[in-house]
């Protein structure tokens, strides 16, 4: 399930970034209950990438912040205590890698669900069932 760490220069060292990422995906894990299965954290996959000050923009407007993306199948984040937990746990270790570099509301975060059938799991299409499946199996 592939995540994505953006921040603009300057909010976060690549160091920081690096661990940010290390401790998302391993809160990520925890959350849905998956720490130890074998299948899912080889496929918890992160992206990080700093963006030029320039790179980003509210309002219009250039913008210094941090962009946590989860694209994930439809059955992931569907308990409300899995959404506020792993959003919380994943802003402060945004803030804290940060240092005071960005205050909370300039963290934002979502969640992209992929259509039944196209989640490309170890090489091939997976349905949510076979999905389901291969995390059985650990």
């Amino acid at each position: 399930m592939p995540l994505a760490l953006s921040y603009t220069e300057g909010v976060l060292t690549p160091e920081a970034g690096l661990r940010a990422g290390r401790r998302i995906t391993e809160a990520f894990l925890k959350w849905h209950g998956l720490a130890d299965n074998n299948a899912m954290s080889s496929n918890v996959t992160m992206q990080i990438q700093s963006l030029p000050k320039t790179g980003a923009l509210s309002g219009g407007k250039p913008v210094e912040a941090v962009w946590l993306e989860c694209k994930t199948p439809s059955f992931a984040f569907a308990d409300r205590e899995v959404q506020v937990g792993f959003f919380k746990e994943a802003t402060e270790i945004i803030s804290d890698e940060a240092r005071g570099n960005v205050p909370h509301e300039r963290i934002f975060s979502n969640v992209v669900h992929t259509v039944d059938g196209t989640w490309n799991f170890d090489g091939k299409a997976m349905t949510n069932a076979q999905l389901n499946a291969e995390i059985a199996r650990g």
